[in-house]
């Protein structure tokens, strides 16, 4: 299928979907590109009855700054079914670069406690010895 243009309506925006009201609305599954004043949202068409269609962002929907062009004319639509969804990210996540964050994060974790715990250990050994490491002194004289 190609990609064809068409002028939409936001009926209702969330941080995560948007439900539009357009005159060629895409079938469910389709990549969509709203284009409203600077701002392109890349979603995908999840729910279609008649002209209304629900689509869901893998990014985070810019609503404030989307509502306050509520002034400006309809949005410019694109639908097609041969891209990939991430196509317009300048770099996509995947789940292989999430799961490596989240060991990075772990291990950073790790370092801090066992940061936390050698202190401790130090601090409690320095303790323990001043006494004794004191009386030597005295005994010997220094």
């Amino acid at each position: 299928m190609g990609a064809h243009w068409s002028d939409a309506c936001i009926l209702n925006i969330s941080s995560r979907g948007l439900m539009i009201q357009a005159s060629r609305a895409a079938p469910e599954g389709s990549v969509i590109e709203l284009w409203k004043g600077d701002y392109v949202i890349v979603a995908r068409v999840v729910w279609r009855k008649g002209v209304r269609a629900g689509l869901r962002s893998e990014e985070r929907v810019p609503v404030e700054e989307i509502m306050s062009l509520a002034q400006s004319p309809g949005l410019q639509l694109t639908a097609t079914n041969d891209r990939p969804l991430y196509e317009r990210r300048k770099r996509a996540r995947t789940h292989e670069d999430n799961r490596l964050r989240a060991r990075m994060m772990e291990f950073a974790s790790v370092a801090l406690i066992g940061a936390f715990f050698a202190g401790s250990a130090y601090s409690l050994v320095e303790q323990a010895l001043a006494r004794p490491l004191a009386a030597v002194r005295t005994a010997l004289g220094n």
